[in-house]
């Protein structure tokens, strides 16, 4: 009888620590979003609190029960799609771009690439969360600078048209309530260190789709420096050097933007 019953305890062992496996890296996926927004606050003095809660707006979603930001989130024309990896994401942004696609936002904070593509030496840097997080920070700079708030930047973020700048305004705000407290905190995390970013960094697999150099650091704090044109897997997806799009200019199609859309058309 004991055999019997220590071979039902090892049976449901063996089921339940697969779930246990995928839950705990689901976990570590969607902390590389928010371990980015703890690094960048640092080097910027965007505060936690904003970058968090554009990350959520942007691809929130709830995975095992809670509501947490996704890397490999794709807002291809007004449809969003969560991936389990990035190399899934990048193989389905290639194949909808060989399609003709070309309004779609990647990463962490939903980078548009039809605007800000130019910045990147490649749609596999997009997908980069620190890459990605550092771009949104300059981004989110730019914005408050001009605008002295932190939430009408957060609008003008996601779109420069007012009504749909405050809708979304409205959920920033209220998803930025719930990391205040990290502001004022702030003074007391620990400086960022190398490890930080290798934490944030994916770890690429063997069935990775191509060698992908180093990521350098595209934002500078004071005299920002395009990084060199590299090779990649996804030559296609380098932006023309003659585009030249301006920061803020771009019309908003985030996950957010599409659900509000879905909702009016009901």
């Amino acid at each position: 009888m004991q055999q019997i019953c220590l071979a039902f305890c090892l049976i449901g062992a063996l089921l339940v620590m697969p779930m246990r496996l995928v839950h705990a890296r689901s976990l570590d996926t969607a902390a590389m979003c928010e371990r980015t927004a703890e690094l960048v606050a640092g080097e910027t003095k965007v505060p936690i609190s904003v970058l968090k809660a554009i990350s959520l707006t942007e691809t929130g979603r709830k995975r095992d029960g809670t509501f947490r930001p996704w890397p490999w989130t794709v807002n291809m024309e007004g449809a969003g799609h969560w991936f389990d990896t990035r190399d899934e994401a990048l193989r389905y942004v290639f194949r909808e771009y060989k399609r003709g696609a070309r309004s779609f936002d990647v990463g962490c904070f939903q980078i548009n690439f039809k605007w800000h593509g130019d910045q990147f030496a490649s749609i596999e840097e997009m997908f980069d969360p620190l890459a990605n997080g550092r771009y949104a920070a300059r981004f989110l700079r730019e914005l408050y600078e001009e605008l002295g708030d932190w939430t009408q930047a957060a609008g003008a973020f996601h779109s420069r048209t007012k009504i749909h700048a405050d809708r979304y305004s409205k959920r920033f705000a209220s998803l930025r309530e719930g990391f205040i407290e990290e502001d004022r905190n702030m003074a007391q995390l620990r400086p960022a260190r190398i490890q930080d970013t290798a934490a944030i960094s994916p770890t690429r697999s063997s069935q990775d789709l191509s060698d992908i150099p180093e990521i350098p650091d595209i934002v500078s704090a004071q005299n920002p420096v395009v990084p060199p044109r590299r090779a990649n897997s996804y030559p296609l997806l380098i932006r023309d050097e003659s585009a030249t799009p301006r920061l803020g200019h771009a019309a908003g199609a985030s996950l957010f933007a599409s659900a509000l859309a879905r909702r009016a058309e009901k």
